[in-house]
């Protein structure tokens, strides 16, 4: 009995192990760390110049809300930076990460009330750089907008499906939320800087989650489920009209071309004189260009000449012909005699 208890136990912890995603991870507290820090550490970034109205009015809530675990924010407009640094109270050595994390995120635009989520210990930030992905500035253009997808859809729906915020500001993405949804929104947005569209990857999304809820399909491979798609990156418009049909295999070369002076002696030109040689050339282009003012005149000419207009016969006239005139004339006198008789 004390065997089979054990092995239950160690299968339990397995299953707790596979599903990292699950584990919850401790609070982190002041008495977990009596000691004070050695060294101070600080982080700088810098904002631009539009982001200084927002900043000076949301600063003293950054302030208020890292004062709460030992650390010091300052703000330089002068310089257009950010600077945030460990005090002696601060306890916790990690936080200092997430503070210069909170200050990126406010200097890519991402508002106070998002940013200083990232101070929980299961959220997380990624700031994902799309302006080197693409080459081309329209297509860079277009991909992004297919990201952001009409009126934001495309958008809010990658949040609902990986809870996490994202937000599309110039050549970056700042993402914000947990770290297994940050992973799913960086996957979908280097996808379609790469040319995929959004939707394949939050159709995958929804279905992941739909399968998610089946017991019977929990522990098995998903991918018969989920939408495959061929990455095709000829344009159609670029292709050409004609396509080159592959000729059959010869083990013989080529026959050699024929040289300028081969064609002159098939045409009888190379016996000639060069007076004779430029007559010839002449003459010949003066038929073309006659053949090409022919040409040009009848296209000119071909509007105003009238259609022909379709014969029509008359039912009257199409009987005449059928009708035997001698025939008629005699049954008509034979008709008046009988009238007149009695």
């Amino acid at each position: 009995m004390a065997g089979t208890g054990s092995e239950e136990n160690t299968v339990g912890r397995n299953k707790v192990v596979d599903n990292a995603w699950s584990l919850k991870i401790p609070e982190f507290r002041p008495d977990d760390n009596p000691h004070r820090l050695l060294e101070e550490s600080s982080f700088a970034t810098l904002f631009p110049k539009y982001r200084e109205h927002y900043l000076r009015e949301c600063w003293p809530l950054v302030q208020s809300s890292l004062e709460e675990h030992g650390i010091k924010a300052d703000l330089d407009v002068v310089e257009g930076s950010m600077t945030v640094r460990t005090t002696r109270r601060t306890w916790d050595p990690y936080i200092i990460v997430k503070a210069r994390d909170m200050i990126k995120l406010l200097s890519r635009s991402v508002p106070y009330e998002q940013a200083i989520r990232v101070l929980q210990d299961e959220v997380g930030s990624d700031i994902i750089k799309i302006g080197s992905l693409v080459r081309n500035r329209e297509k860079f253009v277009k991909r992004r907008q297919r990201l952001i997808g009409p009126s934001g859809c495309t958008l809010k729906s990658i949040e609902l499906l990986t809870d996490c915020y994202v937000l599309v500001q110039g050549q970056t993405v700042a993402a914000l939320g947990p770290y297994k949804g940050l992973q799913q929104v960086r996957r979908i947005v280097e996808d379609t800087m790469h040319n995929i569209h959004p939707i394949y990857n939050i159709k995958a999304l929804m279905i992941k989650r739909e399968l998610a809820k089946d017991t019977k399909l929990k522990n098995e491979n998903w991918e018969r489920f989920l939408p495959k798609f061929n990455s095709k990156n000829l344009s159609k418009r670029k292709q050409p009209k004609k396509k080159k049909i592959k000729k059959e295999y010869t083990p013989f070369p080529p026959p050699q071309p024929e040289s300028k002076v081969d064609k002159q002696l098939a045409s009888g030109e190379y016996f000639l004189k060069e007076d004779q040689r430029q007559a010839r050339r002449r003459r010949m282009k003066d038929e073309k260009h006659a053949a090409a003012a022919k040409l040009r005149e009848e296209k000119r000419n071909k509007p105003f000449i009238p259609p022909e207009e379709p014969q029509f016969k008359s039912s009257a006239v199409s009987q005449s012909s059928d009708i035997d005139v001698i025939a008629l004339k005699k049954k008509i006198k034979n008709a008046q005699k009988k009238k007149v008789s009695p």
